[in-house]
């Protein structure tokens, strides 16, 4: 692992306030509710009471205040046989309400009826808020705590907390309950990546995201959109917004997210919902065949889709809309193999892009090596990376650490892509290999056994931010001037530049002449190839062009030397795109002199003859 090079770390410490205290304080307090738990439940499964609980508590009491003058307004508009809902939201004063006489205290005082009182409460929530208990599957849950003679206990221990706003405010309340999530995850490391994204690596996307509108970001009362096709628990709509937050703390961001998994979906709701945000842009179901925002357009963007997860169980959805919609739908440019449908994602991103006209957009998303080079000139991932460099979308791509992710080991990367460029960008991709910046976790989380630290962010953040090329001395670690990079010094590239139509080829057929027996060149008898020479097709092969390069030229010094007798086959001629990320920051390492490594393999076996010499005494 190395330190990131030359870099200052910018990152202001953290002071432990009273509030923080105070938080840390409750997610304790909340985290020792499972000691309740314990035997009835196992670990991988507390949050599965403790999560909607804290929530339940939280609108409790942020409900509390206004509860009198929401139930007589309720029997007012009833009364006179309006729908009282809009009434009730403006009497709550927030984005829900709850019509029940009851609260988490007065349960406590009916414990033979705390089952069906308990059910009675969260049913009498407006119907955005029973939606999020519906896919905590809190029902179940109340049912099995009541089985265990729990449901009482737990019931009180929550009633027993404060989580007024007046006590905790949305920003410590979304914090703690983050926290929990985390830990949530951390004892569930099987499926801890299904759940949440790595913080580090949020924030390292974040930064990336934002980097270059920082002071358009910090303009007075400037409202932007953020979205997310693969939201899960939200982590990076939280941390964006903190980013934000600490640009202006005047701005405001909008955001809006989709997630397959109910749990997941929930917990987001929830964690917005607390924040005191607008819960209705929180979408449940498959983004890809129910796209639940349809129309929308963003800003920013930001994913962490799925690894190699295949799509057949929607195929027909998507290319019903591909064959039909073409580039009027979200899959124009093709659609990649149904073993890995990481560049649906992208796809579907691009489609939400704002045009340039009126202000663009900005996405991140983390795709594994395959989408880079998967696929042969004319194949769907090929025709998708295509588009996307020919359109001139991608600024930038970052190559990760193994091992940052819960649930996988492989090698990442961030594409960074945009329809507004700035100058200097415009017509390249900037590659930056970061893969050598970690440092090693103090305890692994599933496969995540490294993690970024604030340097590596920062120093990531900046060599995106400049757009430079960048090659480091092995030794030093430190940047290397261009006059010593020309004299050809040892250097390792952590940054290069490149042209879009460097990753672009075509793939030529070269062939060649079909031979009898005797060895002369067989023509065709009728058909196209009547009179012609007819291809042997054992003896076919393809060359892959440069598109710098011309085709004929190439043909010339690279094929007619060796087979004098080839012929292109201009009618099978496709262009292909593919972005070999590794070789370009390949460095050549000579192999060691013979003489050392024969002085090795002495020593080995001369130790070998002296065991078999022992053995046979």
């Amino acid at each position: 692992m190395v330190k990131p090079p030359h870099i200052q770390p910018c990152v202001r410490p953290v002071v432990l306030t009273k509030s923080t205290m105070n938080q840390t304080n409750l997610s304790s307090f909340i985290w020792s509710v499972a000691d309740l738990l314990r035997g009835d439940y196992k670990q991988s499964d507390y949050g599965k009471v403790i999560l909607p609980f804290t929530v339940l508590r939280r609108l409790d009491c942020v409900l509390e205040g206004t509860k009198d003058a929401v139930l007589k307004e309720k029997e007012k508009r009833e009364t006179a046989g309006l729908n009282p809902e809009p009434f009730l939201l403006k009497k709550s004063k927030q984005l829900f309400y709850n019509t029940s006489p009851l609260d988490m205290k007065t349960l406590m005082g009916d414990q033979d009826n705390i089952r069906e009182n308990l059910y009675a409460y969260v049913q009498a929530f407006s119907p955005a808020v029973r939606d999020i208990f519906e896919c905590f599957d809190f029902h179940t849950q109340v049912e099995r705590l009541a089985k265990a003679g729990l449901l009482y206990l737990i019931t009180e221990k929550f009633a027993g907390i404060d989580l007024h706003p007046e006590t905790i405010s949305n920003a410590q309340m979304g914090t703690v309950f983050e926290e929990l999530i985390r830990k949530f995850a951390e004892l569930s490391n099987e499926t801890a990546g299904e759940h949440m994204s790595p913080r580090d690596v949020i924030r390292l996307m974040v930064n990336l995201l934002f980097i270059e509108d920082d002071d358009l970001l910090c303009k007075p009362g400037i409202v932007r959109s953020l979205y997310d096709p693969t939201v899960a628990t939200g982590g990076m709509l939280s941390v964006a917004e903190e980013h934000l937050a600490e640009l202006n703390p005047d701005a405001r961001l909008v955001m809006y997210g989709q997630e397959l998994n109910a749990e997941s979906y929930a917990i987001c709701k929830a964690d917005m919902l607390i924040k005191g945000h607008d819960i209705s842009n929180i979408i449940l179901g498959n983004t890809l065949s129910n796209d639940g925002l349809i129309g929308k357009l963003f800003d920013y963007m930001l994913s962490n889709p799925p690894f190699g997860v295949e799509w057949k169980k929607i195929e027909a959805f998507i290319r019903k809309e591909f064959e039909q919609q073409g580039f009027n739908g979200r899959f124009g440019p093709g659609l990649p193999r149904v073993s890995d449908g990481s560049l649906l994602f992208l796809m579907h991103l691009i489609s939400k892009m704002r045009p340039a006209k009126d202000g663009g957009s900005r996405f991140g998303i983390v795709l594994n090596g395959s989408p880079l080079f998967t696929g042969n000139a004319g194949s769907g991932e090929s025709e998708i990376r295509r588009y996307v460099l020919e359109n001139d979308l991608v600024e930038a791509i970052i190559g990760l650490p193994t091992d940052m992710f819960y649930n996988t080991g492989i090698s990442t990367y961030i594409w960074i892509l945009t329809n507004r460029k700035l100058e200097h960008r415009r017509g390249k991709v900037q590659l930056i290999d970061a893969s050598a910046m970690w440092q090693k976790m103090r305890k692994s989380l599933g496969s995540k056994r490294k993690e970024l630290s604030p340097e590596h962010i920062e120093g990531i953040t900046r060599l995106f931010g400049e757009c430079k090329e960048v090659y480091l001395d092995p030794e030093t670690n430190k940047p290397i001037s261009r006059k010593a990079l020309a004299s050809g010094v040892p250097a390792v590239p952590i940054s290069r530049i490149f042209k879009n139509e460097d990753f672009g080829y075509h793939t030529i057929t070269v062939e060649r002449p079909l031979r009898d027996a005797s060895g002369n060149i067989v023509k065709g008898t009728k058909g196209k190839l009547k009179g012609k020479v007819q291809p042997d097709a054992n003896l076919r092969d393809t060359e892959n062009v440069p598109l710098s390069e011309d085709i004929q030229a190439y043909f010339k010094r690279e094929v007619l030397p060796h087979a004098p007798d080839a012929w292109i086959d201009h009618e099978r001629t496709r262009v292909g795109y593919e972005i070999p990320f590794n070789r370009h920051f390949y460095v050549f390492k000579p192999p060691r002199d013979l003489a050392a490594i024969d002085a090795d393999l002495k020593v080995v076996t001369d130790r070998i003859l002296t065991m078999i010499g022992g053995l046979s005494k």
